[in-house]
């Protein structure tokens, strides 16, 4: 009488499909294993043009959302653009990215207040470093561009507390505008109830 073992080896191997696994490298490199008639691996690269768990997106965005005439909305991609900068009049520029440089200090007054987007940050404790720029800006008729990476998470939240604090109105309300003038914002969920609490 066979073994269990052994009738559990040859029935995987007549009855069972082959699976293969796909393993991406924190390069963005893609590889498949998928296991061998002799009980090892077979490991293919899928090419370099894999991507780590995301669609990668090339193009650029330059979509600047005017929150106010003196506050726009942007990402970083529209804060490294000399030519978006010019067309919105931008004197200032409101950096909450982390590890985004400020390319044009020359031309530009910069402001960096690095946060993560993480909804464990306290967001409200980076408000007061960023209503101040904001406010020193505007009085000197300058035009502030506020942007993170994507100008969807960090920065969309700023906006929206600078309208709570300072046009005193609520949370839905403040959104909306921000949403209005770039419709592609998310604040992360820790973010959402953070500004949904905030009390200015």
């Amino acid at each position: 009488m066979e073994s269990f073992s052994h009738e559990l080896h040859n029935f995987s191997r007549t009855r069972l499909r082959k699976q293969s696994t796909r393993i991406t490298t924190a390069s963005g490199k893609v590889f498949v294993e998928t296991r061998s008639g002799d009980g090892g691996y077979v490991t293919k690269c899928e090419g370099e043009s894999a991507t780590c768990g995301f669609v990668q997106d090339l193009s650029l965005d330059l979509q600047v959302g005017v929150v106010t005439p003196y506050l726009l909305l942007a990402s970083q991609d529209a804060a490294s653009d000399t030519a978006t900068l010019r067309n919105y009049k931008v004197t200032h520029v409101l950096n909450v990215a982390c590890g985004v440089e400020n390319p044009f200090p020359q031309h530009f007054i910069y402001k960096t207040v690095s946060m993560m987007d993480l909804p464990e940050t306290q967001l409200t404790s980076f408000l007061p470093q960023c209503f101040e720029f904001i406010d020193e800006a505007r009085k000197q008729d300058g035009v502030v561009l506020l942007h993170c990476n994507a100008g969807v998470s960090r920065s969309a939240s700023v906006a929206i507390a600078y309208l709570m604090a300072k046009q005193k109105i609520p949370f839905e309300e403040a959104f909306n505008r921000v949403r209005s003038a770039r419709p592609s914002i998310q604040p992360n969920a820790g973010f959402l109830v953070q500004l949904k609490e905030y009390r200015p």
